[in-house]
C-alpha cells in the first residue's frame, strides 16, 4: 500500500485506501476492516494524507513529516484521552509545532491515523520527496533518451 493512496472521507471514521476514482466519487477500501464501497463525492469530499499540512512556528510541513518524527522517537504513545499527555507527547516528539494553532483535537487524530498507518506505509521522507522533485524539473531531450543540461 502506498502513503499517496491513502485518504481522510469527510463524515466517515478512519482511513481509506484508494482504489479508483471515477466521476461522481470514488471506490475505497477501509484500513480497518478491509471493507471495500463505492463513497460518492456528491456527499464527500476526499482529502489525501500527503497534501495535508500541519502548522508550525517556521513553515508548515507535511504530515508526513511528523509522521516520521513519531516513528523515530523513542517515546511512547500517550493515551488519547488525556489532554494534557497528548499535548507532552507531541512537545517531546515534534516542538515546532504551532500548539495556538494545531488544537489537541488534530493531534488525537495525527496519533489515531499513525497507529493505522505505522505497520501497513512507509511515510514518504522529506529528503526524497525533494529529489524526486529535483529529477522531475530536469528538462528531457526530444529523444527522451537522456536529460538535456539546464546550460545548453
Amino acid at each position: 500500500m502506498e502513503y499517496k493512496k491513502i485518504v481522510a472521507i469527510t463524515g466517515m471514521n478512519g482511513l481509506y485506501e484508494l482504489l479508483n476514482s471515477k466521476t461522481d466519487g470514488a471506490i475505497v477500501r477501509s484500513l480497518e476492516d478491509n471493507s471495500t464501497r463505492f463513497v460518492s463525492s456528491r456527499m464527500h469530499n476526499f482529502s489525501h494524507l500527503e497534501s495535508i499540512e500541519v502548522y508550525t512556528v517556521k513553515n508548515n510541513v507535511n504530515l508526513a513529516e511528523i509522521f516520521n518524527a513519531m516513528n523515530k522517537s523513542g517515546e511512547s504513545l500517550p493515551d488519547a484521552k488525556s489532554n494534557a499527555a497528548v499535548l507532552n507527547y507531541f512537545k517531546a516528539v515534534y516542538p515546532d509545532l504551532d500548539f495556538d494553532r494545531v488544537y489537541t483535537s488534530d493531534m488525537k487524530k495525527m496519533i489515531k491515523w499513525f497507529t493505522a498507518l505505522k505497520d501497513k506505509v512507509e511515510f514518504p521522507s522529506q529528503e526524497a520527496e525533494a529529489a524526486e522533485e529535483s529529477s522531475a524539473d530536469e528538462p528531457i531531450s526530444a529523444s527522451g533518451a537522456e536529460p538535456v543540461s539546464k546550460a545548453e
